[in-house]
């Protein structure tokens, strides 16, 4: 296709004319900006004192590596309680009860409006209220015994997690269109069904990233369990620090396997937001890594070549 040439300018003269590609000066400078941070950093950890093979060898101390598995477990139950408490929570919200859309509101407000680590320290100590519980005739304990570091972490990072949750959902059950509803209640299902078939599974595709980040955020958060006792990995670190003085290799170990664990949650949350994709939106799936290495060194690229 021939692109016409500006009124006043002659076809000869047109031609002549130099195409003079845009300068992107400010992204050059961004780009020099960044290398130069880069090298900077290199150069520093480079000349730092710290001893790179004992990071190699704390690597695979055992009870770091079970530092890290407590960490990932203590995530999975946390989660699990937040996720189930942010569903019930949000449909709560949403109710047409003010009773109990109150009291969904009151439980987001408070665990809120809190920190965490205050949440886990009252957790902890609530045999101070409660020093006994049981069911009267059946069974009688004592809080303390009850309620172990790791279960007190659980209950208090996965009741503050629901809170966060249930602003998640509700956002995303918001995102669907309201006749969806009165279609499912219009052919005989009842509100809760049509929550649960309807509604639900299309609000996922809004679900999905925001509760993926959540995941992330609650395996960081657990490092604040040490504070009552759970021996996590970066509490185990400290306590190796302590008696060989080793600080920075140490915390750099711990970032290590932090990196890795959150790489690993970052894959799941990428085909798991492509899996509620589909069929959704309109948009191109985008690609999973393998199809991004087919593209580029894939039999496509070769026969082009």
């Amino acid at each position: 296709m021939k692109t016409q040439p500006a009124p006043g300018i002659t076809g000869t003269a047109a031609a002549d004319l130099k195409i003079v590609p845009r300068r992107h000066i400010g992204r050059w400078i961004g780009a020099a900006a960044v290398v130069l941070l880069l090298v900077w950093l290199a150069v520093s950890f480079s000349r730092a004192k710290i001893n790179w093979p004992t990071v190699q060898q704390y690597l695979a101390v055992p009870v770091l590596i079970q530092g890290i598995g407590v960490a990932l477990v203590l995530t999975a139950v946390a989660m699990a309680i937040g996720l189930v408490l942010g569903v019930v929570t949000a449909v709560m919200r949403l109710s047409k009860n003010p009773v109990v859309s109150g009291v969904a509101w009151l439980y987001i407000w408070v665990f809120r409006g809190t920190p965490v680590y205050l949440q886990l320290l009252m957790w902890f100590n609530l045999a101070l209220i409660f020093p006994v519980i049981g069911i009267p005739g059946l069974y009688s304990g004592r809080m303390i015994d009850l309620l172990t570091p790791f279960v007190a972490a659980s209950i208090g990072l996965g009741l503050n997690q629901g809170a966060y949750t249930s602003e998640v959902v509700r956002g995303g059950i918001l995102s669907v269109d309201e006749g969806q509803t009165e279609a499912a209640q219009a052919v005989g299902m009842t509100r809760l069904q049509a929550m649960r078939r309807i509604v639900l599974p299309q609000a996922m595709r809004v679900i999905i990233p925001p509760v993926g980040n959540e995941v992330i955020g609650m395996l960081k958060t657990t490092s604040l369990a040490s504070a009552i006792g759970v021996s996590e990995i970066l509490s185990e670190a400290q306590h190796i620090y302590y008696v060989n003085n080793r600080i920075m290799e140490l915390l750099i170990v711990c970032a290590v396997w932090y990196l890795g664990a959150v790489s690993i949650l970052s894959i799941g949350q990428f085909y798991l937001e492509r899996f509620f994709a589909k069929g959704s939106s309109s948009r191109q799936l985008p690609m999973t890594p393998v199809q991004r290495l087919s593209s580029i060194f894939g039999t496509n690229r070769k026969a082009q070549s």
